[in-house]
């Protein structure tokens, strides 16, 4: 029980803080030698899926209003969509099975945190009104990079859209509309397990973990966005460096 609420609070701030949930989820387990249920792409889903209802909870009017009004904006975060969608259904199980090691998430932490530092040299200006066609198909590539761990989906996406010129609490909030349908996808995709031998998991953990992950992802939204106003990605790369720094001194001790 301890385990899955630390793994959802992780999962809360992680999908949406730049700093990459895979990398947390896949890293914290290999650490502290967790096993079971909690240690399952299964849970992970739990997790997603209380992350989602986060989305949900704090765009509901922004979704309500895309289907109604902002046809336009609907119709960009479809566009981004696509690659995710197409690398996720091709990819997904080479990346699950050769790329989710600590020695790739290490790695990618730190090669993606001096992407999110190139980013920050980009003006910005543009609000989602204004983005474009090649603005949606550059960030939708950059989060079908995402796949892999260590990557940062929201990362990735909001240093695409900082360097397409967009505001960087606006590149967040396409960031975080763009991740509802690849989020719901993966839910789907791994769900099916789940739902398809229910009696083979301590289905209370699974409900502790999403709504932990559920309740922390609705704070983790509401912080960035503000904070994003203010401040830039560099805190959260120095972050990352040190995440990866603990990594590859971990895999050192353990020789």
């Amino acid at each position: 029980m301890f385990e899955a609420i630390v793994l959802g609070i992780i999962q809360g701030i992680t999908e949406f803080f730049p700093i990459s949930s895979t990398a947390h989820l896949v890293i914290l387990p290999w650490l502290f030698e967790w096993s079971g249920d909690v240690n399952t792409l299964t849970f992970d889903v739990a997790l997603h899926a209380g992350t989602l209802t986060s989305l949900l909870v704090c765009f509901w009017n922004d979704l309500k209003d895309m289907v109604k009004k902002s046809r336009r904006l609907l119709f960009l975060i479809v566009i981004g969509t696509v690659p995710a969608g197409l690398a996720g259904f091709y990819l997904h199980d080479y990346v699950e099975g050769v790329l989710r090691g600590p020695k790739t998430i290490a790695a990618m932490l730190v090669v993606f945190g001096f992407v999110m530092l190139f980013a920050e040299r980009f003006r910005d200006g543009k609000n989602l009104k204004g983005l474009s066609f090649i603005d949606a198909v550059f960030i939708g590539l950059a989060q079908a990079v995402a796949l892999v761990p260590g990557v940062s989906r929201s990362g990735i996406t909001i240093s695409a859209g900082l360097m397409r010129g967009v505001k960087r609490h606006e590149a967040a909030r396409f960031s975080f509309l763009l991740s509802i349908p690849v989020i719901a996808g993966a839910t789907v995709l791994e769900g099916r397990k789940l739902f398809g031998a229910p009696q083979e998991y301590n289905l209370v953990l699974f409900a502790v973990g999403f709504i932990t992950s559920m309740i922390t992802g609705v704070i983790a939204i509401k912080f960035l966005l503000k904070y994003l106003k203010r401040h830039t990605l560099n805190a959260f790369v120095v972050y990352r460096f040190v995440l990866a720094g603990m990594i590859v001194g971990w895999l050192w001790l353990r020789g």
